[in-house]
This record gives C-alpha cells, structure tokens and sequence, in this order.
C-alpha cells in the first residue's frame, strides 16, 4: 500500500503518458541469457528504474520479481529462494513486466490483481484503481455500522448502496466483513460494472450483490433504485479531483486510468452533489452518506448543504486520513 500511496498520490512533474517511456530497455537485457538469483534480479532492475526515474524503483522491481515467483511480496518469499538462479523463462518474464513498468504502468495493471482490505481483486485497465486511503473508508463505515443498531437493515445487515463502484473494492470487502448486509453497486462504465461482477464471482459473494450499470448525474436515474431500496447507507469515493489538478496527475494516472473516474469537476463536486440530491430519495431516516473527498471539501460540502434545507442532509463527521488530511465525510439524513 506504502507504494500505491507515493505513486498515484504525489503529482511528479515532466511530460505525461507513453512518449517518455523507456524505449531502449532491452539494452539491460543481459540477465536473460544469464542465470541470477531474485535478489540480484531486484537490483538489477531497482537500478535501471532509478536511472529512468520510475517512482518507487525497488518496491516495483520486488513486486514484480515475486509475482513471476508466485508470491504476493518479495519479503513473503521463502528465504532460500531468493538466492536460488532463476529459470531462463522466469527471466524473460520478468523483463517483458519490467518493461511495462519502464512505460509507467501501474504494478496493479502489470500484475493484473491487487489486495485491498484482506481481498485479492482483479485489476484491468483502465477501471481505477483502489487507493489505500479508501481502506479507511471502508473501516468507518464498517465502525458505524457495529456501534449503530439504526444502521442495521430488516434483514439483520445493512443494505449499502455503492455509487461508482469500479473494481468493486469497497462493495466486495464490505460485503466480506458484514456477512448479513447486501449490496447495490452502480457504475455508469462496463468496464467497471463486468470487473466488479467477475470479482464478486471469484470471491463467491455474488449472491449478496446486485451490480447496475447506471449514470447517477442521468434525469430520474433514482427510479430505476427504488424497487431495491430503502438503503440504510450510501457509501462512494466518487470523482473528486479538481478539473484544474488534473494536468499534474502522475503519467501512470494519466495514461492508464479512466480519467472519468478522477474529474470531479472546476470545484471537484459534480458527482459529489448528485450523490448528495440523489440519497434522501433512496434512505432510511436517519440514514448515512459515506463519502471519500478532496481536503478541500468538507467546508464546500457544508456550505453546499446549508443552501439545500429541502435535502434534509446533516454533516455530522469529517475524518483524516492517515496523511492526517480531511478525506473522509459522514452526512446523515433526518426526517422531514
């Protein structure tokens, strides 16, 4: 997660997307014909990262050495394996991920999955990735849910709606960990609707799950909600990066991801506000909003909703996340 966080989090400067990619890696091609070990395979290429200022060059090259070794992580490798020669096929395979690396694509597309809250997840461009952040998210959501009775639907578990649900991330480990909730996941991409379906599937929590394509900011889109509702939660990290932020997205931002799933907008609230006007149709008084913002939100979102009475919406909580910025808002709905 460390790594995630510094790549995808810190905008880095110089051009963006594959033009700048590294086009002459294969003049560092000379392990393949060679025998090395694991650990000299990571340094050789922690070097060529480095030289081609690849952010977070050893944690990548690691990552990459232990996934063609069938681990998650180089240190979860048994120690007698990493200086044990690597196979001439391992090698190669090792060169051909490093070199989508060398373009600036992320680990989680080069690996193909990525962990999130205890979850091995499928992971295909360009539906966006989970970020570590929003594993916090999802662990105050979870918190609420055990310290509020009134959180709790008539089945014994809340049923959550999910607005934007891309991989599935927050739906799936939700589901996991609140074995008698139910989840309605929306997402107006079919990339993003078909990979939170095939997840479900390899996780076996498909059944607890309805996925729905569906573009929240569409005219009386609510309706097509209300035949599964009441819902006692709303839960998104929607779009919430400001138009104006979004040129200095990292290349593996940039280039990969659905950029879609990033533009909040001039003030980064387009979806945020839709959500917002669209939950006290579909809630449980008092239900809860959970939603993954921009720092600079909370005071927006507060004075947005202190202008819609009519919505019956309450900011009742903002927390940090372990950056110590304001990520993460609680809003609750009160009878009318």
């Amino acid at each position: 997660m460390k790594l995630w966080g510094r790549i995808l989090w810190t905008f880095l400067s110089g051009p963006r997307g594959r033009k700048g990619a590294f086009n002459s890696w294969k003049s560092h091609s000379s392990l393949a014909g060679t025998q090395q070990s694991a650990a000299g395979v990571v340094s050789h290429w922690t070097q060529v990262f480095e030289e081609r200022g690849i952010p977070d060059a050893r944690e990548s090259s690691e990552y990459i050495v232990a996934h063609v070794l069938g681990a998650k992580t180089f240190q979860s490798l048994r120690p007698v394996l990493w200086n044990k020669p690597l196979t001439p096929k391992q090698l190669q395979c090792i060169q051909e991920l490093c070199s989508h690396r060398l373009q600036r694509m992320p680990v989680q597309y080069i690996l193909g999955e990525w962990d999130f809250q205890g979850l091995t997840l499928k992971m295909v461009p360009p539906v966006f990735i989970p970020r570590p952040e929003t594993e916090e998210l999802v662990e105050w959501v979870l918190e609420e849910v055990a310290q509020r009775p009134s959180a709790v639907g008539a089945q014994g578990g809340p049923l959550i709606l999910e607005v934007g649900c891309g991989s599935g991330a927050i739906a799936l480990s939700l589901l996991n960990q609140l074995p008698k909730s139910h989840v309605i996941a929306v997402d107006k991409e079919e990339a993003a609707v078909s990979l939170t379906r095939e997840n479900a599937q390899r996780l076996q929590l498909q059944d607890r799950i309805r996925i729905i394509s569906l573009d929240v900011t569409s005219e009386g889109c609510w309706t097509h909600l209300l035949p599964w509702g009441p819902m006692d939660l709303v839960v998104s990290n929607p779009p919430y990066i400001f138009h104006k932020d979004m040129g200095q997205l990292a290349p593996e931002i940039y280039s990969y991801e659905d950029l879609v799933a990033l533009d909040g907008g001039e003030e980064g609230m387009d979806i945020i506000t839709h959500i917002l006007t669209l939950a006290p149709r579909l809630l449980n008084a008092p239900g809860s909003i959970f939603l993954e913002v921009d720092p600079r939100h909370p005071e927006l979102v507060g004075s947005w909703l202190q202008s819609r009475p009519d919505l019956n919406l309450r900011l009742m909580a903002v927390r940090k996340d372990f950056c110590g910025r304001s990520r993460f808002l609680h809003v609750q709905k009160s009878a009318p």
